[in-house]
């Protein structure tokens, strides 16, 4: 099991090393390296995770040395390649002396605890267009990142300078980069489509509740809550009289569920005079069409109360009616014994 100090730590390569989510109508293939100075901190020496869209199904790290799948649907690689996972594994023991004998021993490090993260990837849309990332971090910072068009590293900071040049010369090195990113990489994208397409390719719509509480100032905020929807990629907006209101609206961040959809929600501060003005618009794959939400007044204390009397008294009425049969059969069943005993 990798440890929760690591996850945290390749959480942050993600962020740092700028991966976004995807456009709703592409899917993304995504290998994340990270690699630290020394042992120690309960974290392995290095570790791979990769990922499609938003589900991993592969780990390899430095303690168990072997590429191991993460999730049911790539395990169906073996049933056409049975010797899948020992040529993934070398080729992860390769990365792992790569990170070894070149970035540790020609970097200029500074005593302590260091990191290096490495994110690689592709991306297919819908349409047919591709497109790849190489982004290397240091220190949970950005360091390089590769421009496939110019066959240049751009630094991040004057301690990148060194490698930047030294890489530009070594086209061998900065080639490969590029062709894997326009070659293996989408090939492998689109084969592992094929294996998870249950799970990557379905469409759960959104579950979508408007709610409100009071402010101050006589104001009121109305939320949002988007529940249960997947893939990932959500458009919602609150609007008033067809304009969009960004500026005043507050974001939750799109939240994975425990059966793999997600949810998140936001919300707007408004005059509770102008509340049916406002509309919570959601775009979704899972929807036909957009669709608006407005907030619904609960139903009144008096109607509810009327509902309640109409249910306890036709409660009342059926138990009235299953009374006065139950008598007349106690009755009938009396009259007939004491028939027998007179007769």
């Amino acid at each position: 099991m990798i440890c929760r100090p690591l996850f945290a730590l390749l959480e942050a390569a993600v962020l740092l090393l700028g991966a976004g989510t995807a456009a709703a109508t592409s899917h993304v293939l995504r290998y994340f390296f990270t690699g630290v100075s020394e042992l120690g901190h309960g974290l392995p020496r290095f570790v791979i995770v990769g990922y499609l869209d938003d589900q991993q199904f592969v780990h390899y790290d430095s303690d168990s040395r072997r590429d191991l799948p993460r999730g049911p649907w790539i395990q169906k690689v073996e049933e056409d390649d049975a010797q899948y996972w020992d040529w993934q594994t070398q080729l992860s023991h390769s990365w792992e002396l790569y990170f070894q004998l070149s970035l540790w021993n020609r970097f200029n490090h500074t005593p302590g605890f260091h990191t290096w993260q490495w994110m690689h990837g592709c991306e297919l849309q819908e349409d047919g267009r591709k497109d790849g990332k190489s982004q290397f971090g240091y220190d949970g910072a950005d360091f390089l990142s590769l421009d496939k068009q110019t066959l240049t590293w751009t630094a991040a900071d004057w301690r990148a300078q060194v490698t930047k040049r030294r890489w530009e010369a070594d086209q061998v090195w900065t080639q490969g980069r590029k062709n894997f990113l326009e070659g293996d990489c989408v090939e492998w994208l689109q084969k592992y489509l094929n294996y998870g397409k249950e799970s990557l390719l379905r469409k759960e719509p959104p579950v979508v509740t408007v709610t409100q509480k009071g402010s101050y100032d006589g104001l009121e905020i109305l939320i949002c809550r988007l529940h249960g929807f997947y893939p990932k990629e959500v458009d919602v907006t609150w609007r008033k009289g067809g304009e969009i209101l960004e500026q005043e609206t507050f974001r939750g961040g799109i939240t994975p569920n425990s059966d793999r959809t997600y949810h998140t929600w936001l919300s707007i501060e408004i005059d509770p005079k102008e509340r049916k003005h406002y509309k919570c618009h959601v775009e979704h794959d899972g929807l036909l069409n957009p669709q608006d939400f407005t907030w619904e007044k609960p139903v009144s204390s008096a109607t509810e109360i009327l509902v309640g009397s109409v249910l306890g008294a036709l409660a009342a009425a059926v138990l009235l009616v299953i009374g006065i049969l139950f008598y007349t059969k106690i009755r009938r069943k009396g009259y007939l014994v004491a028939s027998n005993i007179v007769e």
